[in-house]
Order: C-alpha cells, then sequence, then structure tokens
C-alpha cells in the first residue's frame, strides 16, 4: 500500500495551521482520518531539535548550522514517523516540510538551493509531497496576524525583507511545479480560505478512493 503525503505551507501568519485543521477535519468526516503532524519536529527527538530552532540565544545561529539542524529532525521525522505511516496507506499531512527550507533557509537566509537539493536528496531520496498547498498573503497582513496571536519565535522576529523573500520563493517554487502545488489565497476569511481549499479536500477523496 503506498499512502498519500501532503504538506502545508506558507509563510508567518498565512492561516495553514488553522486551515490544516479544517482539512484534516473534512477528511476524516467523510471517512479518511489522515495522521497530522508538523516540521521542525514530530517525533521526540525532532521536537527537542525544534526547542533548538525556534527559541532565541545568547550566541546567534550561524544560517549553515540552522539548515542542518532542519535536516536533522527531518531524517527523525521522516524514519520513525511519516515513511512507515506511508508504507500503511495513511494520509499523512505535515504542517512544514522541505519547501520550507527552501522558502526560509533558500529564499531567508540566501543559502545557495543545490546545497538544499543535496541535503534533499540525501536525506528523503526520492520521497517528495503528493500535494503541496502553499497558503499566501501579503507580508505586513501574515505579520500583524502573527503578532496578534502570541509571542514571536525566532524566525517570527526577522525584518520584512527576509519574509518578503520567504514569500517570493513559495511563490516561484509553486509556479515552477503546478502539477504538485496548491496556492491558496489567505489573505480572506475563514469561510472563503474553507472555499478555496475545497478542490483540493475533493482532489484527495478522489485519489484515496481511487
Amino acid at each position: 500500500m503506498s499512502g498519500l503525503f501532503i504538506t502545508f505551507e506558507g509563510p508567518e501568519g498565512a492561516g495553514k495551521s488553522t486551515n490544516l485543521g479544517i482539512f484534516a477535519q473534512a477528511l476524516a468526516e467523510g471517512g479518511c482520518p489522515p495522521l497530522i503532524t508538523r516540521e521542525p519536529g514530530g517525533t521526540p527527538v525532532a521536537e527537542r531539535i525544534r526547542e533548538v530552532l525556534l527559541s532565541q540565544h545568547e550566541e546567534a545561529m550561524d544560517a549553515d548550522a540552522e539548515l542542518l539542524l532542519m535536516f536533522a529532525a527531518r531524517a527523525q521525522h521522516l524514519n520513525r514517523l511519516i515513511r512507515p505511516a506511508l508504507a500503511e496507506g495513511r494520509v499523512v499531512i505535515s504542517d512544514r516540510f522541505t519547501d520550507a527550507t527552501y522558502a526560509y533557509q533558500g529564499g531567508g537566509r540566501g543559502i545557495d538551493p543545490q546545497r538544499i537539493a543535496s541535503l534533499e536528496t540525501w536525506v528523503q531520496g526520492d520521497l517528495r509531497p503528493d500535494m503541496v498547498l502553499v497558503f499566501d498573503v501579503p507580508v505586513e497582513l501574515g505579520m500583524a496576524r502573527a503578532r496578534a496571536r502570541s509571542a514571536l519565535d525566532r524566525f517570527e522576529l526577522e525584518h520584512q525583507a527576509f519574509f518578503e523573500r520567504v514569500r517570493e520563493t513559495y511563490l516561484e517554487r509553486a509556479a515552477a511545479d503546478p502539477a504538485r502545488y496548491r496556492v491558496i489565497d489567505a489573505s480572506g476569511d475563514l469561510d472563503q480560505v474553507r472555499a478555496a481549499m475545497q478542490p483540493a479536500i475533493d482532489e484527495v477523496f478522489d485519489r484515496v478512493r481511487g
């Protein structure tokens, strides 16, 4: 059996985590309860790495160290949770995956995408998400939402130009592979975004039911 791997992506304040819950509930109500996970994190070891990545430190974190920690967490996540679930035929939904690395460490930090691609091949082999939903929102609106919801983590404290590059990278990756990516306008209210997600929900049911 081969499962279905779906990832939710987007810059800060795009509402991807909230809409992931709505998406997953729709699948569960239709008889297809998904396994929900997140990156960085998803397993006990990977969650510890997440704490290091998101926390502020007295010592600035080097961009290469950040990149390698992301893939260290990803290797643990894939081998301990995602691959076994897919092998069982499960639908797996992850809140962020490698597209976030290209957007944040590549676009945001300026790391050469080819270096990221090398790590992607090493850690993932040929595994790529079957469907990527990119929740797109103007940076100023997204950051206003992020500031209103909770205390900001180390990434959320970055400047606007950083997030402009993040957003641009997401949109470039989506445009380059429209067969796998679905760009969702996340600037509206929950009902509007839910309606925009419906075709993707229907597509998942079509794939699962064959």
